[in-house]
């Protein structure tokens, strides 16, 4: 049975959820995120295989102009999604450009290695925050016209029902019920992960000035109202 659940949460705005568990042994969960832009091309976040449903979702949406790795960790499956779409941009973060596995991918882009406010195509409709100081060295987008913050590694909400949903698992990590971003647990994640504050605050409050409502994390569930709020709650350590 395919384990892929394909949804449109917002209009041109599509996910693509899969279980995924953490060393084989915590459900996190995978997401990868599509957005048809007004042109008519498709931005995608590559966090999940290129499954033949992705795929055929994907291609229905438009030709794909930007391939996304939005940290240094979420890069597996960038060389299947780059071999399918070869015209497309590929865009990822400077500690990508030095992984021995990926030294055969040309990279367009890559935040953190270019000039700061270097522009790849997309900024009129999907900004972009890149967290310097976050250990995997993450990127934040955030879609405007639906409202939306596309994340990695930056905000979880645990557990992961809906990328479990075509399994037999809860999605529930063992012992802990729960990690979102209104929880101890989840404060004390990313204050540990951000090994540079200042540049950790500075990117946090950029982030919790952008109009969202809606967070679409690659682990967990979406957060489909007051997703400003969870942001302001998961980075409260640093807002405030």
């Amino acid at each position: 049975m395919a384990d892929t659940v394909i949804r449109e949460v917002a209009k041109d705005v599509w996910i693509f959820s899969k279980p995924f568990a953490r060393f084989g042994l915590v459900p996190v969960g995978g997401r990868s995120t599509a957005v048809k832009l007004a042109e008519g091309d498709v931005w995608v976040l590559a966090s999940t295989p290129l499954n033949t449903e992705t795929k055929t979702k994907i291609d229905e949406l438009g030709p794909v102009k930007y391939i996304v790795g939005p940290d240094s960790v979420h890069y597996l499956f960038l060389r299947e999604f780059k071999k399918a779409y070869p015209q497309a941009k590929l865009i990822g973060v400077e500690t990508l450009l030095k992984k021995n596995e990926l030294a055969d991918l040309k990279f367009d882009g890559a935040y953190g290695a270019d000039p700061e406010g270097t522009k790849y195509g997309f900024e009129n409709e999907i900004k972009a925050c890149y967290f310097s100081g976050f250990q995997n060295k993450d990127v934040a987008f955030f879609h405007e016209p639906s409202k939306s913050l596309i994340e990695a590694d930056l905000l979880f909400n645990l557990p992961c029902k809906e990328q479990y949903s075509k399994t037999n698992s809860s999605g529930k990590i063992p012992i802990f019920s729960n990690i979102n971003p209104f929880g101890w647990a989840h404060k004390r994640f990313v204050w540990d992960a951000g090994r540079d504050k200042v540049a950790m605050r500075r990117d946090a409050k950029t982030v919790a000035g952008w109009n969202f409502t809606r967070v679409i994390p690659c682990h967990g569930d979406v957060i489909e109202t007051d997703g400003n709020k969870a942001w302001r709650e998961a980075y409260k350590w640093f807002l405030d």
